[in-house]
């Protein structure tokens, strides 16, 4: 069984209105680029810069481009070969995991490639939590109809984003961050099953990476989890073709940028959605703080050549409860990051080089004015 998922949409060129304000950073490097944002100065970045740079952590054309890379359902010559867990051999359509699952259900599977779908308990780790099923046969016209061709990829994306967003936004009532960590998702019954004339989907919410990959696993039930985008302090995000991929690494490894904390702006702000301005002040205050110890000492951000960033929370994600940021550090690029190896807690290359400290010359002392008193000794 083959694993799909709908195409990536490519980035774009010029300003977008919701980027232009969305991606913040401070940078204490001493002696900056000349292209890039002043250092020292908390600066919105522009859009070009950015834009995909942050893609891993919702920002605001994360919503259009995950819910475009989310799958669209899996599809195979063979069908699923879903098992049931109490079973011992591949199961039938009639009493397969697919077939039998609900609305509130947690699934979870260990091979993309035969998709051997099993219901686990929802307070373990799944990848999968069903919010409807729909019957494309009930609905009218002959797409669906007896003997009709199995739909594509794209088709099947196409009818996850007509039936299940609205499914998880039922499911949810109404509280579905459009900016969220979690995206909507689709199984469909696979190709032979659809032959037998089966034309049953299962909607769902999941976790999935920038590449489309339904790798991470989540905890808990989406109602009554915080949907906001953030990762654990310490988390490194991978890295490709100087983009994150929104999924977790070993910080030994390649990685876009790192996770040093999470800030839970509902504690500052309890009246209202902020506006990005007070936003950014208070992820400078927390961030810039929390810099100085994560990283080993006031020096550390300036001597590693490393940025911190973050993101802004749009009245859509406050409302439905999303409340928290991460404060990330990283190195940004024109064409998005520079790939970092090693935790920013200890030693690092960027690029497969050291990083290179800025020169500190001190404070230089000016020329005294002729005549003055010459400096006390």
């Amino acid at each position: 069984m083959s694993f799909e998922h709908a195409p990536t949409r490519e980035p774009e060129n010029g300003p977008d209105p919701e980027w232009a304000e969305s991606a913040s950073e401070w940078d204490d490097t001493a002696e900056p680029d000349p292209a890039a944002p002043r250092a020292g100065r908390h600066v919105h970045l522009p859009a070009h810069k950015m834009r995909w740079g942050l893609l891993a952590v919702a920002v605001g054309a994360v919503v259009a481009a995950i819910v475009t890379l989310s799958i669209s359902g899996f599809r195979s010559s063979h069908g699923l070969e879903a098992r049931d867990p109490g079973g011992g051999g591949p199961a039938g359509r009639n009493n397969s995991v697919f077939g039998t699952a609900n609305s509130g259900d947690c699934l979870s599977w260990t091979n993309a490639k035969t998709l051997d779908l099993a219901k686990v308990n929802c307070a373990d780790k799944h990848l999968f939590e069903v919010t409807a099923d729909v019957d494309l046969s009930d609905y009218p016209g002959r797409e669906f109809g007896p003997g009709t061709r199995f739909p594509d990829s794209l088709r099947f994306a196409e009818l996850r984003d007509e039936h299940c967003v609205t499914a998880a936004q039922a499911y949810l009532g109404g509280r579905l961050d459009p900016r969220g960590r979690f995206v909507v998702g689709m199984i469909n019954p696979g190709e032979p099953a659809w032959n037998k004339g089966d034309r049953t989907v299962r909607c769902g919410l999941q976790l999935v990476s920038a590449t489309g990959n339904a790798t991470q696993q989540s905890v808990g039930r989406v109602r009554d989890s915080d949907q906001s985008r953030i990762f654990d302090a310490g988390t490194c995000i991978g890295i490709n073709q100087n983009l994150p991929t929104n999924e977790p690494v070993d910080c030994a490894d390649p990685h876009a940028y790192e996770v040093m904390s999470t800030v839970d702006l509902g504690q500052q702000f309890s009246s209202g959605t902020p506006g990005n301005a007070d936003q950014d002040k208070y992820m400078q205050d927390q961030c810039s703080h929390v810099a100085d110890s994560y990283l080993g000492g006031p020096k550390a951000l300036i001597n590693k050549t490393l940025t911190i960033f973050w993101d802004n929370i749009d009245a859509r994600s406050w409302l439905v409860g999303s409340h928290k940021l991460n404060c990330l550090v990283g190195k940004g690029t024109r064409d998005g990051f520079s790939s970092i190896t090693g935790t920013a807690k200890g030693n690092i290359m960027i690029d497969g080089q050291a990083p290179v400290p800025p020169p500190s010359t001190g404070r230089s002392t000016p020329a005294p004015l002729p005549g003055a008193a010459p400096p006390v000794r």
